[in-house]
């Protein structure tokens, strides 16, 4: 039976329609269905086999749960075909990923002038400054200065002066850097629009502000260690932050992906202090390796 039908029938049982009591009726039935069908698993639990209907009992919920929210949906005017599909897109691209992340990342520069385009294998060396009151460092490309050098800017020593790392993980899963666009001297100057919208100051205010947001969050989350997923609210915010940016192209799963990558390179940091940072864009890839051989 397909979705549509299955709500045009579902309606004709509806003894309330068009009614904001039977909308509230609907709204507390999904809650007690979900309830019930809660005290069917707590039963199995508990009973184990012997419990011989818990799988009758649990299409029975699940069927009560499914006409509900049938009903919801048609007192809002909504199709369950609309909501299926909106909810597979978006589960989709948290989840899976689309048929182009597949293909590769599709460049936001590959029409530009190649001076203007970022190479897809780049190499950054972060090292310890001496001297001066605070612990900072210095990121290199090509043994030039990278931007300035960076402490924590912190009471505490709490790392974020390796806070580069999480730029170069943008750029390496996402092809998106208005800060490295900068440094590196790649801002795609021969388009004006681009320029000003895309690698102006305000693009890269945004990422220094993504950098700080995830880094609050991670400092509460064990520094996303051992953990596969990243809150999707986090997601969600970081999508409204970019939205009039290109970089908006890119999906829930990516960004979680360049997220999870980024902390794993900087929690090598906080050990070795010192090292070389590989981007590979073609695998959309970030990795570490410690000066000299010691791999410890």
């Amino acid at each position: 039976m397909e979705l549509n039908e299955y709500q045009k029938k579902a309606l004709e049982t509806d003894l309330n329609p068009n009614t904001r009591e039977g909308l509230m009726i609907s709204l507390l039935g999904v809650a007690g269905e979900a309830g019930e069908l809660l005290s069917i698993y707590k039963k199995h639990l508990r009973d184990g086999d012997s419990y011989t209907a818990f799988n009758k009992a649990v299409v029975e919920e699940l069927g009560d749960v499914l006409w509900y929210l049938t009903n919801i949906a048609s007192k809002f005017g909504i199709s369950l075909e609309d909501i299926a599909n909106s909810n597979l897109s978006k589960t989709r691209k948290r989840w899976v990923g689309e048929p182009k992340e597949l293909q590769g990342l599709i460049s936001f520069d590959e029409q530009l002038p190649l001076s203007q385009q970022w190479p897809s294998k780049l190499d950054f060396s972060i090292r310890e400054k001496s001297g001066g009151p605070f612990a900072a460092v210095v990121t290199y490309h090509n043994e030039i200065p990278v931007g300035d050098p960076l402490t924590d800017n912190s009471y505490t020593d709490d790392g974020y002066r390796y806070h580069d790392v999480f730029h170069m993980s943008y750029l390496a899963v996402l092809g998106w850097s208005p800060v490295l666009r900068k440094n590196l001297s790649r801002k795609r100057k021969s388009n004006q629009k681009i320029d000003e919208v895309e690698d102006g100051g305000r693009a890269a205010v945004i990422e220094e502000g993504i950098a700080a947001l995830i880094y609050g969050v991670a400092r509460d989350h064990n520094w996303f260690e051992k953990i596969n997923h990243v809150d999707g609210d986090l997601l969600k915010t970081i999508k409204k932050m970019t939205a009039h940016l290109e970089v908006n192209d890119r999906t829930e799963k990516q960004w979680e992906q360049a997220i999870l990558q980024g902390f794993k390179v900087w929690r090598k940091f906080q050990h070795f202090k010192e090292g070389t940072v590989i981007i590979d864009m073609d695998k959309s890839t970030l990795s570490f390796e410690p000066f000299g051989n010691d791999k410890s």
